[in-house]
């Protein structure tokens, strides 16, 4: 096809913000005990709400303890749309605990699949009924098949905060380098490259949960990744063998890199008094 389109087709689902706060020891520690103990009771009680829509709804809204010196908590928040999502952050903000946190960073994404593996398919089919590219008739397959995707893939598009105990998450992007510019590859080799990347994740799948989500015109990187495991050293291993990885080696850009430990509601009172 002489007019291929060169952008694989994406599906998109929640909403995802993450905050990464600093918290304040020195002005909580000059509080009144009675004084912290009511704030933390209130903390809990919004944090719960932010957790879970009921009880029996999935995780939307996770707390991790993050480790070194970049901050003192990360709040993961999945949503099913940006309306809920700053609402979530608005209600976070309500909380007397608020005050005593200060951001340090934050990212807005939204899960995204890249179908590389069926764009190409899904092309070629629109080309095959004598659709011209992008013109009306194109436009309406393309989102047929989007839609069937859509609904396909919706527990991956719409997922709960895993339960896992550690979270790693950074940001990425693509090189656009002179020497090495992955927006100006062909369709087939890139396909090829994120066929063979995608697979050393998928070794990987029994003991991390990946969440990719895109942030393109969000924010100021092009992915977010989230890893979700029990053993964070995982995360070393997985990430180490994706270095070799073309994909990696000569297209990738990565930005800081945050760990959490997961800080359960109910344990939030006791983070407050400096134990996990």
């Amino acid at each position: 096809m002489p007019d291929f389109p060169p952008v694989p087709l994406t599906l998109e689902g929640s909403a995802l913000l993450h905050q990464f706060f600093r918290f304040d020891w020195t002005r909580w520690r000059s509080c009144a005990e009675g004084e912290r103990r009511q704030i933390a009771a209130e903390a809990c009680d919004a944090m719960r709400a932010l957790e879970r829509s009921d009880n029996d709804a999935p995780v939307r809204t996770a707390i991790y303890s993050e480790l070194g010196h970049k901050g003192d908590l990360i709040f993961v928040h999945f949503r099913d749309s940006f309306e809920a999502l700053n609402q979530a952050e608005l209600d976070l903000a309500q909380t007397r605990l608020f005050d005593f946190l200060t951001p340090t960073h934050s990212y807005v994404s939204v899960v995204e699949l890249g179908l590389y593996e069926s764009s190409r398919k899904t092309y070629e089919a629109a080309e095959a009924k004598g659709f011209e590219a992008h013109s009306a008739e194109w436009n309406a397959e393309i989102a047929a098949s989007l839609a069937r995707g859509a609904e396909a893939m919706k527990p991956r598009l719409f997922p709960a905060v895993p339960e896992s105990k550690y979270v790693c998450f950074y940001p990425m992007d693509r090189r656009r380098g002179e020497q090495a510019n992955w927006y100006m590859v062909p369709f087939a080799e890139r396909q090829r490259m994120m066929h063979d990347h995608g697979m050393i994740g998928r070794r990987y799948g029994d003991q991390v949960k990946q969440i990719i989500s895109g942030s393109i015109g969000m924010d100021d990187w092009e992915w977010g990744v989230d890893l979700f495991a029990e053993d964070p050293v995982v995360f070393k291993k997985l990430i180490y063998e994706m270095r070799f990885d073309e994909v990696s080696a000569v297209y990738g850009l990565f930005g800081q890199f945050y760990m959490g430990i997961r800080l359960p509601v109910e344990k939030l009172g006791m983070w407050l008094e400096g134990k996990l």
